[in-house]
Order: C-alpha cells, then structure tokens, then sequence
C-alpha cells in the first residue's frame, strides 16, 4: 500500500518523464533508422566499405553511456539534443548490420531473375531485395528500440529528463519506491515498444506499412512535444539528484528561501561544466570544491544560516576497530590538518590539474613526513576496505586514508570508490561491506539520523553536531567517528562570477529576491 501511495501521489511526474522518455526513444529511432537503413543499403552496393564501417558503429557501440554523454555535453550543451545524438549512435549498430545482412542474404536466384526480367538496380531494391529482407530489418530496429529504452534512463544525468531522473534519485537516496516508480514505467515501455515493432514485423511489406509507420512515428512525436512542453523561467538550476530530495537540500533551502527556478537533474560531475557553458545558472556544489577556481564560480552566501556545518571525518565499522584499535591511532596523525583552503587546493590539482588522486593525497601526507606508497588500496587480499562517494574529494580522501593506515599499521587495503549515494554507501559500511569512509557532520546529522535543527541548541556550532553524530551513531549503528580532519566543506549554491556580478547577487537571499522579482 506504501508503494500505490508513493505511486498515486507521484503520478503526474511519473506521466511526464514518462512522455520525456518516449521523445527520447522516439526521436533517436527516428534518425537512427534512417540514417542506419541507408547505410546499412550503400554497404551492399560497396561491399569493400562494409567491414570498416560495421566496426565502427561497433565501436560506438561499446563506449560507455556516461563517458558519451561527458563527450558531447561541451559541444551541445545539457538537455534533450545530446541525449538523442547518443541514442541515435547506440541505435545504429543492429539497424545497419541487419540491413545489410537482411539484403546481402536475399537469394542470389531470385535477384538474378529479377535483373532478367529488366529490372534495374533501384526496382531490384524497392520491388525484390528491401521487401524480403523487411522482417530482418525490423529486428534490428526492434533491437535498437528496446536497448535505447534502457539507456534513455541515463540522459537523466545531462537534464534530458525521462524515466531515469526517478531511478537515480532512488539510488542515491535508497529509495525503493522512487527506483520502481521509474524502473516499472520503463519496462513496460520497453515492451509495449516491442510488441509494436513485432506486430509489424509479421506484416508483409508494402508500401502502406511504410506510410504507417512514419505518419505514426511523426504524430506521437508532435503529441509528446506539446503535451511536454514545459515554460522557460528566467534562471535554471542544474542539481543533482541528491540534492533534489534531500531534506537538508533544495527541498529546505526552498521552502525558507523561496527560489521558483527550473530545476535541471544532473549527475554531480556534469554540473559544473554545465555552468560553465551556461546552460545552466546555478548550481548545487560543495564549498572546498577544487572547481570553483577552475570555472570561476561564485559560492552565494548562506546568509540565514540553513545548512549545518558539514566538518569531514573518518567513519569507521565498530567491528572493525575493535579488529584493529591501531587504525584510530593511525588515522589520529591526520586529524585537524585539512583547512578549507587545503582540502580546496588538493581538489584542485585533482579536477583543474588532472593530477592522479593518489599522488596528490602522497604530496599531502609527505608534507606531514609521513612517506607512503601511491599503491596503497590495492591489496587483493584486504584487512579494510574504504569506501568513497562518487566525487573527487572523497576519492581523495579515501587514498589518504588508505596511504595513512598503510603506511603506520601493518595492515593492508582495498580501495572501494564511487558509491552513488549517501545511503547506499552507509548501508555498505553498517553492513560490514567497507569498513571505514570519510562522511561529514551535517549529512550524518540530518540525513542518516534524520534529526531537524530544533533537536539541537545551536544547530550552527561544529562542535555539537559531530559530539551529536558521534554519540548516535555509535548507540544505534555501531558506528565510530574518528576526529574530525579540519574542515567544512557545506552545501552552496554557485553561479558563474561574471552572471553573479552582473545581477548583483551575492547571498541566497539576494538570488530569491531576483527570481521573485521577475
């Protein structure tokens, strides 16, 4: 009943991107069948080419989906016009293959017959060669139909909108519901859209099939288009999926704030580059982040106070220190040793720099002569495994973790990194999955314990937030936090400099003045 709940009181959002989900696959199949039926015939007429040209739609084929969309969000931007361009790439390989085997297999006999009876080469194709091999051509788009479905999900992450904006949220928030409320809508997608292409697959070719077939493609298009159109306002956000449902996110932030922007859902390390290009205005970021030197970003002050402190520190599983005491000692060296403004360099040479995680976090920890191996983490054989959240400080942090315990125990370990949310990673660690990860104050606070300013006097102090978390976490999770590493690195909202300056926006309370002011 939970989940009919969830499902009724989400429902127009789930008919949304479940219509933004049909104009990506719709729109993609579009190109991607024309352009893959043509291809697919001009191989059979220069054979020579075929070869190459097969290997490389297969190559395509083959790079990661994340990876091609990182690719073309700097040269098309966020939203809807990449996430097609990809799709219309991943659809062409079992478009084009089967075209070209679909006509090639046709019996040499009957092509013989036909170019007998004076056919030309144009009649032999239309009349003979695509009307047999029809039932092949469409299993390749059949195919290519039902794998863009499923890869559809993850123009989510470039704000292309669809099924996926339900299914990573859930991920990141360990919410079942939310990953089926978007999972289910697009199986059921994936196989109505089968059972279509199959239906007319069984149909012999003609030319009204043809028609049929584009008048359809062309009038759901015109439909999904209107029915989900959506107004422009004057600024757009670009947020992570986090961030979006988080209590300690925009949820609050807009609830005290009040900030009517059009939010953008995008995966955290797509944001910033998104901002940058200026398809979006604002961000969600994190205020040591190393890619606020590198766009020129400007962090808008809190100015009431909303988030709480966010000081890192190592979280260990209670077992596991009681295994190995000598892990508090080791990791004791670093405590307090990070400020904001190292932990914001150190990210720096990471995401400006390109410089590799693990000599980075080795500079560091030499600076405090303390002299580990760069191959620390990769034992096949761990005692601890530490685990990291998808975004570069964590990453780093986790090898100065790894380095530390290395270098000043005997023990060895394993490197886990990019878990795609705050709870999947917690639940990793409470579980005796990993054993340690560096978590900060005020996500333990309001998102693991999922406790409200009131519970606390003064809900700004560092100091009774982390004696707080440590305390809780502890009784109910058998959880250790180690001392803090020195640091705060908050929730912020950013802008390009130059835009910020021009609207004369410095606080959030200034940004909430300028959208209700439009």
């Amino acid at each position: 009943m939970d989940f009919w709940n969830f499902i009724i009181s989400h429902l127009s959002e789930i008919r949304d991107q479940t219509i933004e989900h049909l104009i990506l696959t719709v729109a993609s199949m579009v190109l991607s069948t024309s352009v893959g039926i043509t291809v697919g015939i001009l191989l059979t007429r220069f054979q020579k080419l075929s070869n190459p040209v097969l290997g490389f739609v297969g190559v395509i084929q083959t790079i990661p989906s994340l990876a091609l969309l990182g690719f073309l969000l700097p040269i098309f931007g966020i939203g809807v016009t990449p996430a097609i361009i990809a799709l219309f790439l991943y659809g062409l390989l079992p478009i084009v293959r089967n075209t070209y085997t679909g006509i090639i297999e046709v019996d040499p006999a009957v092509k013989d017959a036909s170019i007998g009876m004076g056919m030309t080469n144009f009649q032999l194709l239309k009349y003979v060669e695509l009307p047999l091999a029809f039932p092949i051509i469409l299993a390749g788009i059949r195919t290519a139909t039902v794998i863009n479905v499923g890869i559809a999900t993850l123009c989510a992450l470039i704000a292309a909108g669809g099924l996926g904006e339900f299914i990573f949220r859930g991920i990141s928030l360990n919410n079942q519901y939310m990953i089926l409320a978007g999972a289910i809508p697009a199986s059921i997608l994936a196989v109505l859209l089968d059972a279509t292409i199959g239906f007319i697959q069984k149909k012999p070719a003609s030319r009204r099939t043809w028609v049929t077939m584009g008048v359809s493609i062309v009038l759901i298009l015109v439909g999904f288009f209107i029915s989900g159109s959506k107004t422009e306002s004057r600024l757009i956000a670009g947020f992570n999926s986090e961030f979006i449902e988080r209590e300690d996110g925009f949820i609050g932030l807009d609830a005290l704030y009040d900030l009517p922007m059009e939010i953008k859902e995008m995966e955290i390390s797509l944001m910033y580059q998104a901002l940058y290009n200026g398809d979006v205005d604002v961000i969600d970021g994190f205020s040591t982040d190393g890619r606020i030197q590198e766009f020129n970003l400007k962090s808008l002050i809190d100015d009431k106070n909303y988030f709480p402190p966010y000081y890192a520190a190592p979280i260990v599983n209670g077992e596991t220190l009681e295994r190995y005491p000598e892990i508090n000692e080791a990791l004791d060296v670093i405590a307090n040793q990070l400020s904001d403004e190292k932990m914001a360099g150190l990210n720096y040479l990471v995401d400006g720099q390109k410089q590799e995680l693990a000599e980075v976090a080795n500079a560091f920890l030499r600076e405090l002569n303390i002299y580990a191996s760069t191959d620390a983490g990769s034992s096949e054989d761990p005692d601890i495994i530490i685990g990291s959240k998808a975004f570069t400080e964590n990453f780093l942090l986790a090898h100065i973790f790894a380095q530390v315990i290395e270098n000043k125990t005997t023990l060895k370990t394993k490197l886990q990194l990019g878990f795609g949310g705050t709870k999947l990673i917690f639940d990793a660690i409470r579980l005796g999955e990993i054993d340690i990860y560096p978590e900060y104050t005020g996500t333990g606070y309001l998102v693991l314990l999922q406790k409200s300013s009131k519970d606390v006097s003064d809900f700004t102090d560092p100091d009774v937030i982390y004696n707080d978390v440590k305390k809780d976490f502890a009784e109910k999770h058998n959880l250790r936090w180690l001392k803090p590493l020195g640091f705060n690195n908050t929730f912020a909202l950013m802008m390009r400099t130059e835009h910020a300056d021009s609207l004369k926006i410095t606080t959030v309370s200034g940004l909430s003045d300028y959208l209700n002011s439009k």
